[in-house]
């Protein structure tokens, strides 16, 4: 297949892109820098519809999968949003599927498991900016929302770990939520995920993460155990206060399960597995 790829300087991006060459004609796009350095990057702000238009109708992709956008940052809403837009509006152009990565950060936290018929809830702007775009991505009939969780690899330490451990090392202050309820990812599941709905007959929106059901606090115990961060000694476990964050988001994965060839392992079964792991070991069900 021809396929874009948005955000391939992202951290999924990263991990999807190298993945998808050996199978499949790409392009990535990158704003600020590209990690990669590949000939099949180019540099694009979504944000500019023309330019994703161009780009869209110039490669002319099967399919789009859609994993620029931002979490912070003063025009954090506008990349999402109209970024979303544009990017639909180039799926439209190129008669693309469009693959949409979403998150569980959509929910108030207070109605788990959430499935795919479950409506978003959000309770801050980023929440409320990525429900909006999902809004937006379903005006294009070809299209498969992605919502997913915390994506972690064991290979390449996720920004969370990495903003904990350079924390945790300085003798800054770290305090990790205990009622903050996810399903971490493995960022190969969700990479193949992708892969496999860009090619799939699926339509809809498809809860995509781990099976495992941890707090926030027990998954970052788990990823500082596993980089080796010895030192905790302003390390605080407790719980979050006020409305600005969902709580338990836990997923319902029971049509991910049914439609997808790729399986998806909880953290513990990743690490223990670590030993023998490769990147297609989870990719077909024993």
């Amino acid at each position: 297949m021809k396929i874009l790829i948005t955000g391939g300087s992202s951290y999924l991006g990263r991990h999807l892109v190298p993945l998808a060459l050996p199978a499949h004609e790409v392009v990535y796009t990158w704003f600020q820098h590209d990690p990669l350095g590949l000939a099949q990057g180019r540099r694009l702000d979504v944000r500019d519809g023309t330019a994703v238009t161009q780009l869209a109708r110039t490669f002319q992709p099967q399919a789009i999968i859609h994993l620029a956008g931002s979490n912070r940052g003063e025009d954090m809403e506008n990349v999402i949003r109209r970024g979303t837009q544009n990017v639909a509006a180039a799926a439209r152009a190129a008669n693309a599927r469009l693959i949409h990565l979403s998150t569980d950060s959509i929910f108030r936290g207070d109605a788990a498991p959430y499935d795919e018929t479950a409506v978003p809830t959000p309770v801050n702007p980023y929440g409320q900016a990525k429900a909006d775009a999902e809004t937006i991505v379903q005006t294009w009939p070809n299209y498969v929302i992605i919502r997913t969780s915390l994506i972690y690899s064991l290979q390449e330490m996720d920004h969370g770990t990495a903003w904990m451990a350079a924390a945790l090392q300085a003798g800054q202050p770290v305090t990790l939520f205990d009622n903050q309820i996810r399903n971490p990812v493995w960022v190969y599941s969700l990479a193949q995920a992708c892969l496999e709905l860009a090619a799939h007959d699926f339509t809809g929106i498809l809860n995509v993460a781990g099976r495992q059901v941890l707090s926030r606090a027990d998954f970052a115990l788990k990823m500082l155990d596993w980089w080796g961060i010895a030192q905790r000694d302003t390390l605080h476990i407790g719980p979050s206060t006020g409305n600005q964050w969902p709580l338990n988001c836990e997923l319902d994965l029971s049509l991910a399960t049914a439609v997808l060839p790729t399986a998806l392992p909880g953290v513990a079964e990743v690490i223990s597995n670590a030993h023998v792991n490769t990147v297609n070991q989870f990719t077909l069900r024993a």
